[in-house]
Order: structure tokens, then C-alpha cells, then sequence
């Protein structure tokens, strides 16, 4: 056919069918806050491995999910969208489930649990950096290799975990305090060592809540009314702070100097707000 007789419908269909041709894909990457210190880990790095490799495979990538984990922030929210995705996708149409496109196994599962979910839904996986296709189809063989490595990667997780465990008694045993600062303090970082230093803002008020309550002259529930007269709020969402948070600061021995870590009492080096006395 010559091309001056080729229609736009004809140019369309051919289109469509190159498009249909291509199988759809997902794409999962993660890193942890640890990890953004290590070159090679970043998430723009992991993006362009696998969109390369899908484009290298003829595969349409429909969707990115990523997690980036920090001590702040737990929990994996990219990958229970990406599950949430695929189970739809696997009621409206279960033969054209998209396969997933991962770095490696450890990107993709943190625990047992995860394995067990992924392994449910029946799906194609490609661990592009480890060269490694997993399906249904798969030989018991490589299902075991594959298994082996989530036990590691499982592994590698609790040893890191304990690893900070240590060391954060480890902190606390030489009177620093080895967690995020309480109100009234915040947390100070220099040459690598971390501690925590009274909060110029809000130290001063909680000096006061306790010389309040000290008093005998005020309720629980009037000095809380007299701490939210003093702006004292929460520092990442300015909520104020209610009953029961003022009773346990009341309780806490942070503020005159010493702190509970793992159930055990410590005597901290960081400066107190109150006298023991007090």
C-alpha cells in the first residue's frame, strides 16, 4: 500500500496494536534513611534502572511506587497502594496483571508477611539487578533460591534493628538520651554525636507548669488551660496539648535530669528544667 493511501484509522489500529503488545508494568522502589547516605541507593537511581530496563523489555510501565523510610516515619505506604492496585487489577482482569519491576528482593519484602502477600497474588516479578524472573511458572528450584534470600534479606533487617537497639543502650548508659527530645528540649546534632538541649521556646513553660502544679494553687485542668495560653502546642502540628499529656510530663523525670530507657532509670547529661526538689 502506498503511503499516500494509508487512513488514519489504519495508522490508529496499528498504533493500538503495538501499544497492546507492550505488557503492562509496575514499578516498586525503596530506600531507608540509612541508605541515602550510600551511593547507588537513591530512589532517582533505582526510577531510572528499572524504567530503562522496562523500556529494554518492551514493557509499559503504568505506575511507580515508592517508600522512603525514615525513623520518623514507619510503615510502607507505596507498597500497600501497589498491593491495593494489583488486587484490583487482578478482579477486573487477572490475566493482564501487570508484572512488578524491582531492583532487588530486598527492596521488595521487609518481613515474612510481605512474602506471604506478594506470593498470594500470583505474580510476575523481575528483580532486574539480580537478573531473576519469578512467576508461577517458576521451578521449585529457584522458588527456594528466592525464599532463601527473603529469609537474608529478613535477616539483614533484624540484625540492623538489634545493631540500633545496642547502641542506643549503649547511648543511654553514658546519660545521653537516645531518642527524639520531649517537649521542652530538642534534639542537637554535632561531629556526628547527638544529644538533647533545652528548647528556648518552650523550655520556659514547662518550668512553669511545673511550679504551677507545685503550688497547690491550680487544678490539672487549670493548669492546662494556663498552658494553652501560653501557645505550648505540639512542635510538628501546632495542636494543643491536652490533659493527659500535661500529666505525663508532670510524671516524667527527664526534666529534672534523669530518664527511663527499656525499663531502666538513667541519669542523663542533658541540662534539667526542675530541681529533683521541685
Amino acid at each position: 500500500m502506498a503511503l499516500s493511501q494509508i487512513t488514519f484509522r489504519d495508522w490508529r489500529r496499528g498504533i493500538s496494536k503495538t501499544v497492546l503488545q507492550r505488557r503492562k508494568a509496575l514499578v516498586y522502589a525503596r530506600i531507608s534513611s540509612k541508605e541515602k547516605e550510600k551511593e547507588g541507593f537513591s530512589i532517582p537511581a533505582q526510577l531510572k534502572l528499572l524504567n530503562s530496563y522496562a523500556k529494554d523489555n518492551s514493557f509499559h510501565v503504568e505506575k511507580e511506587f515508592v517508600d522512603v523510610e525514615t525513623a520518623k516515619r514507619s510503615g510502607r505506604t507505596g507498597f500497600s497502594e501497589m498491593m491495593g492496585f494489583l488486587k484490583k487489577a487482578g478482579k477486573t482482569c487477572p490475566d493482564q496483571r501487570p508484572v512488578v519491576l524491582v531492583e532487588k528482593t530486598d527492596r521488595l519484602y521487609r518481613n515474612l508477611k510481605d512474602w506471604v502477600t506478594v506470593d498470594e497474588l500470583d505474580l510476575e516479578i523481575h528483580f532486574v539487578k539480580e537478573n531473576v524472573v519469578l512467576s508461577q511458572a517458576s521451578r521449585s528450584s529457584e522458588k527456594f533460591m528466592h525464599g532463601i534470600k527473603v529469609l537474608m534479606a529478613k535477616n539483614y533487617i533484624d540484625n540492623l534493628s538489634e545493631e540500633t537497639r545496642k547502641g542506643m543502650t549503649e547511648k543511654a548508659e553514658h546519660g545521653i538520651y537516645p531518642s527524639f527530645a520531649p517537649l521542652g528540649y530538642i534534639n542537637v546534632e554535632s561531629n556526628g554525636k547527638r544529644w538533647i538541649a533545652p528548647d528556648p521556646a518552650v523550655a520556659p513553660i514547662i518550668t512553669k507548669l511545673f511550679e504551677w502544679y507545685a503550688s497547690g494553687n491550680y487544678s490539672l485542668l487549670e493548669i492546662v488551660k494556663k498552658v494553652r495560653e501560653e501557645v505550648l502546642s505540639y512542635r510538628k502540628t501546632q495542636a494543643s496539648i491536652p490533659k493527659s499529656v500535661v500529666h505525663k510530663i508532670l510524671k516524667n523525670p527527664i526534666y529534672y535530669g534523669d530518664f527511663v530507657w527499656a525499663g531502666k532509670e538513667y541519669h542523663g547529661t542533658h541540662e534539667p528544667l526542675v530541681s529533683r526538689e521541685l
